[in-house]
């Protein structure tokens, strides 16, 4: 097939060393000059165009940067500034749209949420206003500025419209048809000035068609998009989709756009199945996603080019372009760089920029035939054969354990009820206690000798005696603001996910292999490459020397089994709940470690269950089942009096209530402040009987909030939770946060619990029956 283009979706904004966030923290500092921060970005938009054009990409993707979040960016064109911002129209000035994202003295930060099932966040639009217009046309100004700079005629990425509004809040779902068509003009209009600007390509995401909907929205879908084309009908719209399948296949494919893109990676077949029942258009062009952009695993070059086979014989297209299934904003950029990994490891990988060279590598074999690219097919399967034949994917005692799992309880002792009871006695905490989620600040003090020590500057022994100094500081300054259960701080770990990954069998970390959180937020995801295996203690020795420190109970802090999963890049050999159980079985192991050491309330958290979820709501139960399971797993085997805690972040989990319920575990903490308390809403339907604290203040906000704020969300849970059950902490760990902000704010907060337990009518226990039974 001759007629066959090479693309690419979206190009990872940070840099190979992370220039992108360095700038911004810069800036928000206030140690960088605006006009000297908008220079840099511009040098990073223009630098990763020409790296896409050194690859060999035939259609480079302009506008999918961004200078924190690509949502936050279509809001601000569309001028969706919420009031307490104190907007005054026109386009959004840079110091308000970090404002929105990042809160100020005066005003709470917009929600944050995960974008789909990925750990990339995205801020949440407010339409509450209702009167939005086009401020700003940022992919025509991306668009001239690659073509006035580097002569590359660019494809802008758009957010679409349906999944735009479907991704905000502030509306009612009965007002989703009218909220589209409020803002379709302004894509019209959009579109218009693209056209005339000579614009030939645009392409449009809507991943929202790879979610479960509705015949009524995508008939509005229908709607919009007649309407779209004819404002540029001149303009080739290729309607882009990813993360999983199309169900209105027929419909969707009709659509009068030009293109269609599709997910033939995450789509578990069913794309590659409804092009064979239904065909395809021949008047239009399909962009196939055959590269995974979710995961670092090196492509199997023959299966591609017979996929790709696939697809044009079914789908008989006019034109046909190779690219990822889904942008690479979320891997790393180059494996180039990594020159510690062994040469196994290193040869099966696949960051964007060699993904690149894949999907260049796929035109080209598509165009010239495979044997034009016999070498390069050759060297892929040699490299995946050789880390499947490796030691580490081959454990025997791992492999023993997993195949043997029906024989392992997963349930606690004794129900809730019982459990609850002996907690109770065992630990005599007030009513309302009060606790953080685990870090403390991670301050620039304690990077600089984490790397010193790296670096082999400092001896082991110094550096844990540097993190021993700062858990007892913390544990000191916990025990004068009144806490009633301590966390040790975490001090020694860089990431909740890596630092168990470090200390795992089966488990390999890169040096630059950086993605973006959220903001300037990056995390370096492990790389699980192997059978994961228990090899020694992780948490105890800290555990155990802040639990010295202090009589009231200190909490062992674990990260759970899916998390550990959903936040790392897993092989693709084995189904990912095979490695769910491997993780938990290991988890299990320190669980046990702990509790025989004298830990007795043990957190073991999960922030990333719900963005785990399959986009399909029919795939839901199967995942929420085996996701519990390998909590339950790593926790059933301790006792009826220790209590485990878990905690969960920025996700809305009206929807799998029942799941965490089905956790069992005795307390659960929940993001509830930065979403303005709407989750509390959720409690007015579903009964919760176990231990839970809403979150009462926004740590990703550089804001102290007031005692009437957090006095105000504690009374709105009160309403619907029973003050018995109920714990008052923040919405996450501190330790992206300042440490006098952090101790001004758990100041505030103890002080919000104090006045609140005076009103809701139960007696403040101060014995400690946790401390009798210790002494």
């Amino acid at each position: 097939m001759k007629n066959v283009i090479s693309t690419n979706l979206g190009y990872p904004r940070i840099g190979e060393h992370r220039e992108w966030k360095k700038a911004l923290e810069h800036f928000w500092s206030g140690k960088m000059e605006k006009e000297t921060f908008l220079l840099q970005m511009q040098e990073f938009r223009l630098d990763h165009l020409k790296k896409q054009l050194d690859q060999g990409i035939d259609l480079i993707p302009v506008g999918d940067f961004s200078m924190y979040d690509h949502v936050l960016d279509t809001a601000m064109m569309f001028g969706l500034v919420p009031e307490r911002f104190e907007y005054k129209g026109g386009k959004v000035p840079l110091e308000t749209y970090f404002d929105i994202a990042r809160g100020n003295r005066s005003a709470v930060a917009s929600e944050m949420t995960k974008w789909f099932n990925t750990n990339y966040h995205y801020i949440v639009p407010e339409l509450n206003q209702r009167n939005p217009a086009f401020v700003e046309n940022r992919p025509l100004h991306f668009y001239q500025e690659a073509k006035q700079k580097l002569g590359i005629n660019g494809k802008p990425v758009i957010l679409g419209p349906v999944t735009f509004v479907k991704l905000a809040k502030g509306y009612d779902q009965q007002e989703l048809k009218d909220m589209v068509e409020l803002f379709t003009p302004l894509y019209a209009q959009m579109l218009g000035e693209l056209e005339a600007a000579g614009v030939e390509w645009v392409q449009i995401d809507e991943p929202i068609l790879c979610t479960t909907l509705s015949a009524e929205e995508i008939h509005l879908l229908k709607e919009t998009y007649e309407t779209l084309t004819k404002a540029a009908p001149k303009i080739k719209m290729i309607l882009q989709t990813y993360f999983d399948h199309l169900d209105y296949f027929e419909e969707i494919t009709s659509l009068p756009v030009h293109g269609i893109g599709l997910d033939f990676v995450h789509d578990d077949g069913q794309n590659l199945k409804a092009l064979n029942t239904f065909g395809f258009p021949q008047d239009k062009m399909l962009a196939a996603g055959v590269i995974d952009g979710r995961n670092v695993w090196r492509a199997n070059i023959e299966e591609r080019i017979t996929l790709i086979e696939k697809i044009a014989a079914a789908a008989k297209c006019e034109q046909l372009m190779i690219q990822p299934a889904s942008s690479l904003l979320h891997v790393p950029i180059t494996v180039n760089n990594e020159t510690e990994l062994t040469p196994t490891l290193k040869n099966a990988l696949s960051f964007a920029d060699e993904k690149l060279q894949e999907v260049a590598l796929l035109s080209k074999g598509v165009k010239e035939g495979k044997a034009a690219i016999e070498k390069d097919i050759k060297a892929s399967k040699a490299a995946i054969e050789t880390l499947n034949g490796s030691p580490e994917r081959n454990n025997t005692k791992v492999q023993l354990a997993t195949a043997n799992l029906e024989a392992m309880n997963a349930e606690r002792q004794a129900p809730f009820e019982s459990r609850s009871k002996l907690q109770e006695s065992a630990f005599q905490l007030p009513i309302l206690p009060t606790t953080t989620i685990g870090s403390f600040p991670q301050t620039q003090e304690i990077r600089k000798q984490r790397l010193k020590w790296r670096k082999k500057e400092l001896t082991t022994e110094q550096y844990e005696d540097f993190i021993k100094a700062e858990i007892k500081k913390w544990i000191e300054i916990q025990e004068k603001l009144g806490l009633d259960v301590f966390v040790h701080g975490e001090f020694e770990r860089t990431d909740m996910v890596e630092y168990f990954g470090e200390k795992l069998g089966g488990f390999q970390f890169t040096k630059f292999g950086w993605v973006q959180s959220y903001g300037s937020r990056c995390v370096k995801p492990p790389l699980i490459f192997g059978d994961v295996a228990f090899l020694a203690p992780m948490t105890l020795k800290e555990s155990v020397y802040a639990q010295s420190l202090t009589s009231k109970p200190v909490k062992g802090m674990l990260t759970g089994p899916i998390t550990i999963l959903n936040w790392s890049f897993v092989r693709d050999d084995l189904s990912r709940f095979t490695v769910a159980n491997q993780i938990a079985l290991a988890l299990r192991e320190e669980i046990n470690i702990l509790e025989k050491n004298g830990i007795q309330m043990i957190q073991v958290d999960e922030p990333a269950l719900r963005e785990g979820l399959p986009l399909k709501k029919e795939k839901w139960d199967n995942y929420l089942n085996a996701a519990v399971h390998a909590f339950k797993l790593s926790v059933s085997t301790v006792k009826n009096e220790t209590q485990i805690h878990t905690h969960m972040c920025y996700s809305d989990f009206e929807e799998i209530m029942d799941a965490i319920n089905a956790l069992d575990a005795d307390v659960i903490s929940i993001e509830t402040s930065r979403s303005h308390g709407e989750l509390i809403q959720s409690f007015e339907d579903t009964t919760y009987e176990k231990g839970i604290g809403l979150g009462v203040y926004d740590i990703h906000s550089k804001r102290v909030p007031t005692i009437e704020e957090m006095s105000t969300n504690i009374s709105r849970a009160l309403k619907v939770l029973d003050p018995k059950r109920f714990w008052i902490n923040p919405d996450c760990g501190l330790k992206t946060r300042g440490t006098e902000e952090t101790i001004e704010a758990l100041k505030i907060m103890i002080e919000a619990a104090k006045e609140t337990r005076e009103t809701v009518g139960y007696p403040v226990k101060e014995t400690n029956a946790f401390v009798n039974a210790k002494e």
